[in-house]
């Protein structure tokens, strides 16, 4: 128990504060370079600021879930997926860089807030927990669809980007389904929908 829980204080560490490094390349469309105005980027950044903190709240729900769980089996599933999503953290971290833009401020309390929001799920059984998954990947495609459309159009590289963790999104919330994810009560939907409205809302500037 010990090492599980330092465990995931170095998962938490690592995830607000280190630099990342993804185990696939980052998607691209070859041939098409991306040639942006201020403005352009500027509000590019702004979008991939929020795909970020997505992305940090996706460790620390994977994080919390895995923590939770008595399932070693369902343990691996979130560990793997959560391992998966780091290529999404790095390839919004990178993207920012080339935008000349910053990762929220505010991510360290984007951590644990979302943690708790886990650690919650995964208290309450591994079949709600896996609801809990499936409801927040549908969330997060259906956000990424938009951002797909409010994206500069000349933006390539930050499309290519969101297009892939789209389809990754979509891919975890069917393995959830596959493992006995339940559907949760529309409340709670409507809750994790208000919920997620803030951070992105917030986030967009900070």
């Amino acid at each position: 128990m010990m090492d599980q829980f330092l465990s995931t204080v170095d998962d938490a560490l690592r995830t607000v504060f280190a630099q990342h490094r993804g185990t696939q390349a980052c998607p691209t469309v070859p041939g098409d370079a991306t040639e942006l105005s201020e403005f352009d980027k500027k509000e590019a950044g702004a979008l991939m600021r929020v795909n970020h903190v997505g992305e940090v709240c996706a460790q620390a729900l994977y994080t919390a879930q895995a923590y939770a769980t008595k399932n070693e089996a369902l343990r691996a599933h979130f560990q793997k997926a959560s391992a998966e999503e780091t290529n999404h953290l790095a390839w919004t971290e990178q993207r920012l860089k080339e935008l000349g833009d910053r990762p929220s401020l505010l991510n360290p309390l984007w951590y644990a807030g979302a943690f708790g929001i886990g650690l919650l799920a995964g208290r309450l059984g591994d079949k709600v927990s896996l609801g809990f998954v499936v409801e927040t990947e549908n969330q997060v495609e259906a956000h990424l669809e938009s951002h797909l459309d409010r994206l500069p159009s000349g933006d390539h590289a930050s499309r290519a980007i969101v297009a892939q963790m789209k389809d990754d999104e979509a891919r975890h919330a069917l393995d959830a389904k596959e493992l006995g994810a339940i559907d949760l009560p529309p409340p709670v939907k409507s809750l994790m929908a208000a919920a997620a409205k803030v951070m992105t809302t917030v986030a967009h500037r900070i």
